[in-house]
């Protein structure tokens, strides 16, 4: 409507005096009086209806008694019915519905054209109803009839419920009835009915048998495939997103040569619209419209959508050869939809390659530095899962820690959280914080301190977001929770109390009461009350209300970790604090928290250390949580002993060298002065050379016993001791250790050979018992912090997904 201008200059041109008309025209319509549908007393009495009466008892009234456009509002009404009162639906309403007379009429093509789209929606809706029977005689006729509607808003309208109807009427009626439908539209002249035919198709796919998708589906699905580059542009799109299925489908009626011609076309797909290697675009020469790069991105995101489906459909022993070139370019493509759909599928990607997903670290590493937020958002609702199948799934990955050989993979994970900090989306960098709880599963302790820790508790200082905060603070327990380093955890909590217990910020106080309550749920009681118990009542002495608000919501479930009468020292401190509070405290708001409180502590009742009923189950619990921390020093413990036996064993077997070397440079020496000074016969001097070598060796070895008492403990040699007759015997422990030698050779000596016996010396025997011992030892404790690892694991997987 023109607007009419009175106070301005008018301009009496022919087309603004057409304009000024028109709106007096206007005008004179609006003051024109409205003339009412005219309806008789009886009329209205007999379309009135009682108000107060249930939808129910409505319906049940307008389908016996009301006129016809009553019933088929009743009849397009009957989903909600059901979704709202099944049972009175099924019991009341349907009996009603036994002619369908009204939606027959209104489904006739002298009805308008809202009509008979209603009827064809009301008949989808109504197809599994009714019995087979009753849909075969009243219904498919009706059906037929719309399917060759002249209008092609009715036949698309129609052509679409055909998929409701088929489920109603089961798979030999849709077979004989619904499927020549559905060959005659993928056939209509117009676009929007084709591809609503080929949608249906799809999605009833499973109804039909070998021979209907070898003889009637697949010769029309190559036929939409030929069209789609040529011109039929309209179903590119819907082909793109529906490929994965179809390929599946057909799977089994699949010649090689087709099979092969469908991976090809969904190769092209993958890459349509994209810049070629010889710097030419599909169409070679032609330059692309905004519309058609639009479908082209659009047909991109659904191969992305369909890329787990083609995995197995081409194999994922065949993924490297075959589909790693494809991932590769969808996880690069220049549109960030299509890389946001790749994140999103990233994860059953994993799944599906198993013990080869060590192939696709790359792209992890590529999407996790992605520009776009968006597509960290979309990959990191799976991190978890997709950083445990990393870790456990690769073949190639022989080491304790897997993700080793996956490059850049930590330095991945920090800039994306950087970004994440830098950015105004808080929600994705809280998403993040949340999984990277996950980690004390993924990498090393030491990893997770000198990269992952400190950078949490930052963000817990600087940080403006309380969510992003807090779930800093949580990731951040749990790392202390499962770091076996007793010094790096006693160094972390220093900081939690001087930065945040005891900071100069207000807001750093309120952070640290939020660290104590996830404190308090991932660790036991006894680790909270011995180093956070005693920093927590000193906040009650804090100059600003908030924080002492604070503090007295939280003092129940402070209370709640003392256990009787070992905490009794810690349950005086607390009663303490709570008298000084209701004593001093001149805060209003607060005082009346204080009080509140105190009524809740008096009712609380605390856990003794015998076991009670009531607190059977929080106790097992706490029980459980400190076994797991026993555990983690234990297995501290254990790396320290391991570290020292390698040490010692390689000190010894260093001196054991030394003396093999002087003892074989000494023996040398002697027997060049035994040769130079007794020129005799040579028989008696190579006999007593041989016999003060073997008297040497063996006192040089006893010295090296001696030397070395702690690592002399030797195993029982039954093969060497029956051979020669020489008994070996250890009596003491540790380092008093005494060794008796027992062999006739040294009470008689007589011959030159009895000096000679093949014995080894006791330096070599000492040798090989100490490389045992080491090694021994070594996988002693290696099997035992493989176990505790193992068990630790197993047992703390359940906290650390609870973070998710």
């Amino acid at each position: 409507m023109h607007p009419i201008i009175i106070f301005s200059k008018m301009d009496f041109s022919q087309s603004n005096l057409f304009g000024y008309i028109e709106d007096l025209q206007e005008l004179t319509i609006i003051e024109r009086p409205v003339r009412r549908s005219l309806k008789t007393p009886e009329e209205i009495e007999r379309l009135t209806v009682d108000e107060e009466l249930s939808d129910i008892e409505r319906a049940v009234y307008l389908l016996s008694s009301g006129q016809d456009i009553q019933g088929t509002s009743v009849v397009a009404n009957l989903p909600v019915l059901m979704r709202q009162n099944p049972a009175e639906t099924l019991r009341r309403v349907l009996p009603k519905i036994r002619i369908l007379n009204p939606l027959v009429s209104k489904a006739q093509l002298s009805q308008t054209l809202q009509s008979r789209l209603l009827s064809c929606k009301i008949m989808g809706k109504l197809a599994n109803k009714f019995e087979a029977r009753i849909i075969k005689r009243d219904i498919l006729p009706l059906v037929k009839s719309l399917c060759q509607d002249a209008e092609y808003e009715v036949r698309t309208c129609m052509c679409r419920q055909l998929e409701h109807i088929a489920q109603g009427i089961g798979a030999e009626l849709t077979k004989t009835v619904v499927l020549p439908e559905l060959v005659e539209l993928a056939r209509d002249e117009g676009s929007s009915v084709r591809l609503a035919a080929f949608e249906t198709l799809v999605n009833l796919l499973d109804m039909f048998d070998a021979d209907d998708r070898s003889q009637t589906v697949l010769p029309l699905v190559k036929s939409f495939c030929e069209k789609a580059f040529k011109a039929d542009e309209a179903i590119l799109v819907s082909l793109s997103f529906h490929l994965g299925k179809l390929c599946n489908g057909l799977y089994g009626i699949f010649t090689p040569e087709q099979h092969l011609r469908f991976f090809e076309f969904y190769k092209k797909l993958s890459t349509l619209g994209l810049q070629q290697e010889n710097g030419q675009n599909d169409n070679q020469v032609q330059v692309q419209t905004l519309e058609q790069e639009n479908k082209y991105i659009l047909v991109r995101k659904n191969c992305a959508y369909n890329f787990p489906a083609m995995i197995v459909f081409v194999d994922p022993k065949n993924f490297h050869l075959e589909l790693y070139s494809i991932f590769f370019c969808l996880c690069h493509d220049p549109e960030v939809p299509v890389r946001y759909t790749m994140a999103l599928s990233f994860y059953e990607v994993a799944k599906l390659l198993n013990s080869g997903v060590y192939t696709i670290h790359k792209e992890l590493v590529t999407l996790l530095q992605d520009e776009s937020l968006e597509v960290l958002d979309a990959l990191i609702g799976n991190l978890p899962e997709i950083l445990e199948l990393m870790t456990n799934g690769g073949e190639s990955c022989g080491s304790e820690n897997k993700l080793l050989s996956i490059p850049d993979l930590i330095t991945a994970l920090t800039t994306a959280e950087q970004r994440a900090a830098t950015s105004l989306k808080w929600r994705t960098h809280e998403k993040l914080l949340q999984k990277y709880a996950c980690l004390p599963h993924i990498i090393s302790s030491d990893q997770i301190y000198y990269r992952f820790l400190h950078r949490m508790l930052t963000i817990i200082l600087t940080n403006n977001v309380l969510p992003v905060q807090k779930a800093a603070a949580r990731t951040l327990c749990v790392y202390l929770r499962y770091n076996p380093k007793q010094e790096q955890r006693h160094e972390v909590i220093q900081k939690l109390i001087e930065q945040l217990g005891q900071g100069k910020s207000y807001w750093n106080r309120l952070r640290f009461l939020d660290t104590c309550e996830f404190i308090m749920e991932l660790f036991s009681k006894s680790f909270f009350c011995k180093y956070f118990f005693l920093p927590v009542l000193e906040l009650t002495h804090d100059p600003v209300a908030n924080v002492r608000m604070k503090l007295c919501y939280l003092l129940p479930k402070v209370k709640s970790t003392l256990r009787i009468p070992t905490d009794k020292h810690l349950l005086q401190q607390l009663e303490l604090c709570i008298r000084k509070l209701l004593c001093q405290e001149k805060d209003k708001d607060v005082l009346t928290i204080v009080k509140r409180t105190v009524l809740e502590l008096d009712r609380m009742e605390i856990s003794v250390d015998a076991f009670l009923k009531r607190f059977y189950e929080n106790d097992l619990l706490d029980q459980e949580k400190e076994r797991q921390e026993y555990l983690l020093l234990e297995m501290e413990q254990l790396e320290k002993e391991k570290q020292q036996n390698e040490g010692r064993s390689t000190n010894i077997n260093n001196k054991i060298s030394e003396k093999k070397r002087r003892d074989s440079k000494t023996s040398s020496v002697l027997a060049k002065r035994i040769t130079l000074s007794v020129p005799g016969s040579s028989s008696a001097a190579s006999a007593g050379k041989e016999d003060k070598k073997s008297k040497l060796v063996r006192s040089q070895s006893f010295s090296t016993q001696a030397l070395h008492p702690k690592y002399n403990t030797l195993d029982k040699c039954p093969n060497i001791s029956s051979a020669t007759g020489y008994t070996c015997s250890v009596s003491g422990m540790g380092k008093n250790c005494m060794l008796s030698f027992t062999d006739d050779s040294f009470r008689t000596h007589s011959g030159g050979n009895s000096g000679n016996t093949a014995f080894p010396s006791s330096s070599s025997c000492n040798l090989y018992n100490s490389a045992d011992q080491k090694s021994s030892g070594n996988k002693e404790i290696q099997t035992r912090k493989v176990n505790l690892l193992l068990w630790v694991k197993m047992e703390t997987s359940g906290i650390i997904c609870s973070s998710q």
